[in-house]
């Protein structure tokens, strides 16, 4: 099946307050002489709809050519506000999320989560040898309800939110979710 064809909405998650980097906009910084998000926008082009969701720094956004969306509480939150904002704007029904600071995951990563559903499920999170990496997955909109009460009542943890949900995991090797939080990573 062809990505544009596939009724999935991409989205970057690229609205952390950047800590380990000394509070930088992550997304934006060069390794090997391309902006971090450039990486994660390639690795969704082609899907019918991609948004960045992006707390800051809109305007520098912009330029990419795809819609920027925010969380709608402030305060860098975690990533699962940046998924309740693309589930608020995403027009297609289903919204496959990757952080914008893991430039190693693999080209075909959308075919493979897509290709992880089966019978009923609605949330298809990524995997490794060292335990779930869930800020990689696809959700279907059916499952924002349970995304809005789990943040309702305090929840934040990424790997949480989904449990009572029907899922399913897709396998990781190591070297895709290699995630770039400290200046030296950039080094790599």
């Amino acid at each position: 099946m062809e990505r544009s064809a596939l009724p999935v909405t991409g989205v970057v998650l690229a609205g952390g307050a950047g800590r380990r980097m000394g509070g930088v906009d992550k997304g934006l910084l060069v390794w090997r002489g391309r902006p971090l998000v450039s990486y994660a926008l390639s690795i969704l082009a082609g899907l019918p709809e991609i948004l960045i969701s992006a707390n800051r720094s809109p305007e520098a956004y912009q330029p990419f050519g795809y819609r920027v969306v925010a969380d709608a509480q402030p305060g860098f939150q975690g990533p699962l506000l940046g998924l309740q904002a693309a589930f608020a704007h995403a027009r297609q029904p289903w919204v496959l999320t990757i952080p914008v600071d893991s430039p190693r995951l693999a080209a075909d990563l959308v075919e493979r989560l897509w290709g992880a559903r089966t019978g009923t499920v609605s949330v298809v999170a990524g995997r490794s040898a060292h335990g779930p990496e869930p800020i990689i997955c696809l959700c279907h909109r059916s499952a924002a309800a349970a995304l809005d009460e789990y943040l309702a009542t305090g929840g934040r943890a990424a790997h949480g939110w989904f449990r009572a949900l029907p899922h399913a995991w897709l396998d990781l090797a190591d070297e895709e979710i290699v995630n770039y939080n400290t200046p030296d990573d950039l080094k790599a």
